[in-house]
């Protein structure tokens, strides 16, 4: 068995990626990610490692037991948060039915610790949303009305993965759920969502806007209508 095949825990993953930290980068992920006082990442810990770093360690650590991904997942360091689930992305993919189903419900137990913005993008769509692609989406309701920011920006990031497969009615179900949600973020992420649903079927975005626009958040129209014609942009925004 060579090296990289035996690093199968969670405690040798902490090793490497943190042998692998750089205090420079952890300073600025500190602002970058908002975790002053009151700030939505408040008390966010980082070791310092960009997302490519971060990549390039999952094949020597694709066999981790998912009880140890989760251990993983619950720590108070960022990116071995985010390295959990970019292994549980991974292993999503590879999985068969009943490991899918598994992965899943492990997911969404636990929520609590993808409490971020690049957290839930890196895996709400490849992990909630392809497991309730061929399902019942009740669950993607279920979360959008959470009190948990996180939960909500699961709900409307998890359809991107529907999007992408020309599936659109619950994106635009989500997002009119979403559009009184007083958070940025969450602003931020239903315009993303609708956009990418613009790219598929522009005529269905614009009648959603045509509906909503004038009581939509500034910051939600903003992102949705981000690549329309500047005539266009000015006529959605002066509503």
């Amino acid at each position: 068995m060579s090296k990289s095949a035996k690093r199968v825990s969670a405690a040798d993953a902490r090793r490497v990626l943190r042998d692998l930290g750089d205090p420079a980068i952890a300073e600025h992920s500190q602002r970058f990610f908002k975790t002053g006082p009151g700030e939505y990442g408040e008390g966010d810990r980082f070791l310092g490692l960009r997302v490519p770093v971060l990549r390039k360690q999952t094949a020597a650590f694709a066999a981790m037991p998912l009880s140890q991904v989760l251990s993983l997942l619950r720590s108070r360091y960022h990116e071995e948060r985010l390295f959990a689930l970019l292994l549980m992305v991974r292993q999503y993919s590879k999985s068969n039915d009943a490991g899918k189903t598994k992965i899943y419900e492990k997911y969404l137990e636990n929520t609590g610790y993808i409490n971020n913005w690049d957290l839930v993008d890196t895996s709400a769509h490849a992990i909630v949303g392809a497991y309730l692609f061929e399902r019942d989406r009740e669950p993607l309701f279920q979360l959008a009305r959470s009190e948990s920011l996180w939960e909500r920006r699961i709900a409307i990031i998890a359809t991107y993965f529907m999007i992408k497969r020309d599936d659109l009615a619950d994106t635009l179900a989500i997002s009119e759920v979403l559009l009184k949600d007083t958070h940025d973020l969450i602003h931020k992420a239903v315009g993303w969502m609708l956009r990418e649903l613009g790219n598929r079927d522009l005529e269905r975005e614009k009648q959603f806007l045509d509906r909503h626009a004038a009581v939509m958040p500034r910051t939600m129209l903003r992102y949705a209508i981000e690549r329309f014609p500047n005539d266009e942009r000015r006529a959605y925004l002066s509503r």
